[in-house]
């Protein structure tokens, strides 16, 4: 969510910090707030986006073939969820953040945003979502984009799960919210999808890469990469009779920016929302020249937030191409990482503080992309393993659309 305090008011408060006490600057919740349940429609939003209504708004957002910019949406949907989770945890009567509220929400992560038909041709768009699952200090939030047709129909474009945590403002330690009232079937199903969710996200951590080794199946197909293309490592690029293969560190695309205060959140560090934007736009980019062609998002396959990105630091993103095939469905499917680092100007140090992952298509009609992606396997574990990622990706992202698709 973005600030509403001027970012000269928010310096001042800064530079009287040092007199001021922790306790009268950012004051804990009373232990003994009572947690009052809640019911999941009590959190619920949405904002409605006239891009077919309104010429004006349509301006602000649209791309340079006519359509919407998915980055701008994206940054929405982060707002939103921010916005979500605080109805949740002052109650559905609350219309704005007051001061001194002894806790605040972060962003923990971005688990999955599945684009399910073309926001083309324009339409008026409605962005909304709730909380469907709690912990004791995170909420899984639901959202979802919807087309409003002409006709009145209504026709559902994109689903996402934002995971947020409560901090205690002063210790900033995990603080608990605010339980769910489960009162009805489909409030049970919701809660039970969010338990699944949670689960996954669990296993998915202990089988990570950088925890685990790779599966047998996996070592395997790296070795025959190895075996198959090892002896083209010193060219830049090569054919093969399968088309053209690239490695992985010849398809990095950067860029570094300043970090201004207008794009600042609550806590006066820089929106989460606007960090996937660029994040966004620079993968598609990067995805848009590897295929040489336009390609249409398709899914956000995970968010990772390490550490806040301050105002005034300047931030790099970096961006490779992890993955590339194709199938009957798409053309052409490539799996972009983006990595966020901020630089200490004095030090000239980086440290990490987001990691986003998307997939893009090709258009239905072009042909088959020829350009796959190799890693250096044995002299580059670190693409190796990004491969192997990119990969588990691809074949989770093609499971949930066909499970959607239905027989």
């Amino acid at each position: 969510m973005r600030s509403p305090i001027l970012w000269s008011e928010a310096l001042l408060r800064d530079s009287l910090g040092s007199s001021a006490s922790t306790d009268a600057v950012a004051p804990s919740r009373p232990p003994s707030d009572p947690l009052v349940p809640r019911n999941m429609h009590d959190s619920y939003c949405e904002l409605v986006l006239p891009f077919a209504s309104s010429a004006d708004v349509l301006e602000q957002y649209t791309n340079a073939s006519g359509g919407i910019r998915t980055g701008m949406l994206m940054e929405h949907l982060d707002s939103l969820a921010g916005g979500i989770a605080y109805k949740h945890m002052l109650g559905p009567g609350v219309s704005a953040l007051t001061k001194d509220l002894g806790f605040y929400i972060v962003t923990a992560s971005v688990d999955r945003l599945d684009m399910l038909a073309p926001l083309y041709p324009v339409r008026d768009m409605r962005l909304s979502g709730q909380v469907i699952h709690t912990g004791r200090s995170s909420m899984e939030i639901a959202v979802r984009m919807e087309a409003l047709e002409k006709d009145g129909t209504e026709k559902t474009i994109l689903l996402g799960r934002f995971c947020m945590v409560c901090r205690d403002a002063r210790t900033h330690k995990a603080t608990a919210v605010n339980p769910l009232i489960i009162s009805t079937p489909e409030d049970q199903m919701l809660f039970n999808i969010g338990e699944l969710h949670k689960n996954r996200r669990h296993s998915r951590a202990v089988r990570a890469l950088d925890r685990v080794p790779p599966t047998s199946a996996e070592a395997e197909e790296l070795h025959a990469l190895f075996l198959k293309y090892g002896q083209n490592e010193n060219n830049k690029g090569f054919l093969t009779a399968e088309g053209e293969r690239v490695w992985m560190g010849d398809t990095r695309l950067e860029k570094c920016l300043m970090m201004f205060p207008q794009e600042r959140n609550v806590h006066q560090k820089i929106f989460g929302g606007y960090l996937m934007r660029l994040a966004y736009e620079l993968g598609f980019a990067n995805s848009t020249l590897f295929t040489r062609g336009h390609v249409r998002f398709l899914s956000l396959d995970g968010i990772s937030f390490a550490r806040p990105v301050p105002i005034g630091s300047i931030l790099r993103l970096t961006s490779h191409i992890h993955h590339s095939t194709s199938s009957a469905q798409y053309p052409a499917i490539v799996h972009v990482g983006v990595q966020a680092d901020v630089i200490d100007v004095t030090t000239g140090a980086e440290r990490t503080t987001n990691d986003f992952r998307f997939t893009w298509c090709g258009d239905v009609g072009t042909p088959p992309l020829e350009r796959k992606i190799i890693p250096k396997t044995y002299r580059g574990l670190t693409e190796a393993m990004l491969w192997l990622e990119g990969k588990r990706a691809l074949d989770m992202g093609e499971e949930i659309r066909g499970m959607r698709k239905g027989p």
